[in-house]
């Protein structure tokens, strides 16, 4: 058991380095070498677990959708607005989500590293909650889940990426809340806008009850 136990620490060890590395310099500049080195583990033990750089940065890529977790809500609707906020205020210091994030986007991956999953996987997880938002009344009878939930993902990769060039994401809470105003009021019905958070520090908060709770 505690070889096992000390097998997942490793694991985790090098996704976390291997993430801030792919964040700090891309996919073809990133080196095993520059991942070894910060996560301070030896080669035999990165290739036991990762046996190429590839599967390295898709298993960092698979990270990505289980860092959207959120508490479940009544409202279907204030839980899909709930995970763009705690994504984006994980990316202010997650190393491992700012890693997958840039990979998602970087178009010098190879043709082995399938960096479209992520975008895949956001997908079926926020239409599934907006498909339940429909069902409980949420949401306005033109709305079509599926292509909103595209329209939000690609409008929240587009944010941030230009939160990070232009204050390395210090203002993406309220380009969030600013992307929620202007949506909102297109899906969901008159009568459940005033009870919606997006506040921009809506991130933060969540994330302050989520530790609440597992302490």
């Amino acid at each position: 058991m505690a070889q096992q136990e000390r097998a997942i620490r490793t694991r985790r060890a090098i996704l976390e380095a291997a993430g801030a590395v792919f964040d700090e310099h891309g996919y073809t500049t990133t080196t095993i070498a520059m991942v070894l080195e910060r996560a301070a583990v030896t080669k035999g033990a990165l290739y036991f677990h990762f046996p190429s750089k590839e599967s390295l940065a898709q298993a960092v890529l698979d990270e990505q959708v289980p860092f959207g977790a959120v508490p479940p809500q009544p409202c279907k609707l204030q839980e899909v607005i709930d995970m763009t906020f705690v994504v984006g205020q994980r990316l202010l210091s997650n190393a491992l989500l700012r890693g997958s994030v840039r990979l998602a986007v970087d178009q010098a991956t190879p043709s082995g590293v399938d960096h479209g999953e992520p975008f895949r996987q956001w997908a079926d997880r926020l239409t599934s909650l907006l498909e339940r938002a429909r069902t409980q009344g949420e949401l306005l009878p033109t709305v079509d889940p599926r292509e909103t939930v595209e329209l939000l993902v690609g409008s929240f990769t587009g944010i941030q990426l230009m939160s990070r060039a232009l204050s390395d994401r210090d203002d993406l809470g309220h380009r969030l809340s600013v992307l929620w105003a202007h949506v909102l009021p297109s899906i969901a019905v008159p009568g459940l806008l005033l009870a919606l958070d997006s506040k921009a520090d809506r991130g933060a908060r969540v994330l302050a009850s989520l530790d609440a709770a597992a302490s």
